[in-house]
């Protein structure tokens, strides 16, 4: 009876939820328009609003002409203020959090998160599930054992500002309902060795009833591989009741085919966009592509066509210039302090009403050796539609340019851990190059050209990524390996685990 109530009154919730939302949904722009001119009349006091004039400010445009685009570098010096205990440095007060990440250039980041952004960062996953839960017309997942992998909760302090992976720090905020059914205990969770965890996971979980699943998908597969291994059963077998899996931090479909093996069954899929500097999207639709835009979640946010990233003059686009299909760099300005904050990640609309979004890849994460600028969504599309070709799985994969060969013309290199190899090679890399070129005109022109020679494809033995996470400390949590580089370092650790 108990079960019973408790899934009737979280499909209850989740409608009147869901029909709550309808409003910013359709009022997106002017939301957007509001929502900065708020952010700025908050923060007129402080360090920045003082020097960049934020009481002269009354629209986007004086916005723009006055705030420039930021890296973490930029604002590095205010950050290291208020590490120090200042306060109304970016946003009054301190925050109530930093959320610590690797860096590379900065060594690691500190992104503040006020005590007015935490609540959107869980009312964001709180709203994805409710409009799962509305649109399935099902809550069965509530009465069963849920998993969430994440970086240990264990904070740290910096002049009594609790600090931590994001992760970490949203494992204190998990909503009441979700607390009693939630594994792993906080002894393996506090667990900072990844495969130690995961083991110790896999081990907590393997004879529970687990009903929801959430992690990014590397890690996923990595703990559904050790639960087959041990358990020598699919994960639908192991979890018959296993009814969702919410994934985020990259894009799921060059996971899909591999994931789709492993469960072994049909289980639901929502994808969401969530970040350190703010939750930015989710999957109102999990049987739609494209994931919706969080418009009224303290988040301002404005585009830049990637093509203009990173140039001076580049036009700095707000939401209802957007264009259907085309990758921009997101800028944004948040309720923490974040400024005209340049993120990394490239998005595309898929949609307008309402605005949903694919993540297509990351600024600094393209190859461009020869002019080409080949993104991740190009290579990944192009490696979806060859596997679906081809009787192949992939686990993982990484582009190089190879612009010093021993012989022949430069060419991009394909570093590819297969779980299943397709039985000719030749084929999958020659229509591999052939859906890279349908996708990118440039290096199209550059193999026609005869500038390059079409790619070049060097299978890995397993785990070869997981070990060059390993070695780089980055084994686990939120990390993510790039799949696009324009030098040499990831390739060169590779090379030694090439399948001769």
């Amino acid at each position: 009876m108990q079960n019973f109530l408790k899934k009737n009154i979280a499909l209850l919730w989740a409608k009147r939820h869901v029909k709550g939302t309808k409003t910013f949904k359709q009022n997106a722009v002017n939301d957007q328009q509001q929502l900065l001119l708020a952010l700025v009349k908050t923060a007129e006091k402080t360090l920045f609003g003082r020097e960049h004039q934020f009481e002269k400010i009354n629209s986007v445009q004086d916005f723009q002409s006055r705030v420039q685009v930021a890296d973490y570098e930029d604002l590095k010096p205010y950050i290291e203020k208020v590490k120090k205990g200042q306060r109304h440095i970016l946003w009054p007060e301190t925050p109530e959090y930093f959320a610590k990440t690797s860096g590379t250039t900065s060594g690691a980041k500190y992104i503040p998160i006020s005590k007015e952004a935490m609540p959107y960062q869980t009312g964001a996953a709180q709203s994805a599930i409710f409009h799962y839960i509305a649109q399935k017309g099902s809550a069965d997942f509530v009465n069963g054992k849920m998993i969430f992998l994440q970086g240990s909760p264990q904070l740290d302090e910096i002049y009594g500002i609790k600090t931590g992976r994001l992760s970490g720090i949203v494992a204190h905020h998990i909503p009441s309902y979700l607390q009693k059914n939630r594994l792993p205990s906080e002894k393996t969770n506090l667990i900072e060795d990844w495969e130690t965890k995961v083991n110790e996971i896999v081990k907590e979980t393997e004879r529970k009833n687990m009903t929801l699943i959430s992690g990014i998908p590397p890690w996923l597969i990595m703990y559904f591989e050790k639960l087959i291994a041990r358990n020598k059963k699919k994960i639908t077998e192991l979890f018959p009741n296993l009814q969702l899996i919410i994934t985020g931090g990259v894009n799921y479909e060059p996971y899909r085919e591999k994931m789709e093996e492993l469960l072994g069954g049909k289980v639901d899929i929502l994808q969401t966009f969530p970040a350190s500097e703010g939750f930015f999207a989710f999957q109102d639709d999990y049987k739609k592509e494209g994931l919706l835009l969080l418009t009224n979640h303290g988040i301002f946010y404005e585009f830049i066509a990637l093509e203009t990233s990173g140039k001076p003059d580049a036009k700095r686009l707000t939401l209802n210039e957007v264009e259907l299909h085309k990758d921009y760099a997101l800028i944004l300005t948040t309720n923490s302090g974040l400024w005209a904050y340049s993120i990394g990640d490239v998005v595309r609309f898929v949609s307008k009403d309402p605005y949903r979004i694919l993540v297509s890849g990351r600024t600094k994460h393209f190859t461009s050796a020869f002019g080409e600028h080949v993104i991740a969504y190009e290579v990944e599309e192009a490696m979806k539609a060859t596997v679906a070709k081809f009787p192949a799985q992939i686990t993982e994969f990484h582009l190089a340019p190879q612009v010093n060969p021993e012989s022949g013309l430069p060419y991009h290199e394909w570093f590819i851990e297969f779980e299943k190899e397709p039985q000719n090679a030749e084929s999958f890399g020659k229509y591999l190059d052939e859906q890279l070129r349908q996708r990118n005109s440039y290096y199209d022109d550059l193999i026609s050209g005869k500038i390059l020679q079409p790619l070049k494809i060097r299978s890995l033995r397993k785990n070869a990524f997981q070990e060059y996470a390993r070695s780089e400390g980055k084994l686990g949590g939120q990390n993510k390996i790039p799949r696009l580089a324009n030098d040499r370092k990831i390739s060169d650790f590779l090379k030694t685990y090439i399948v001769k």
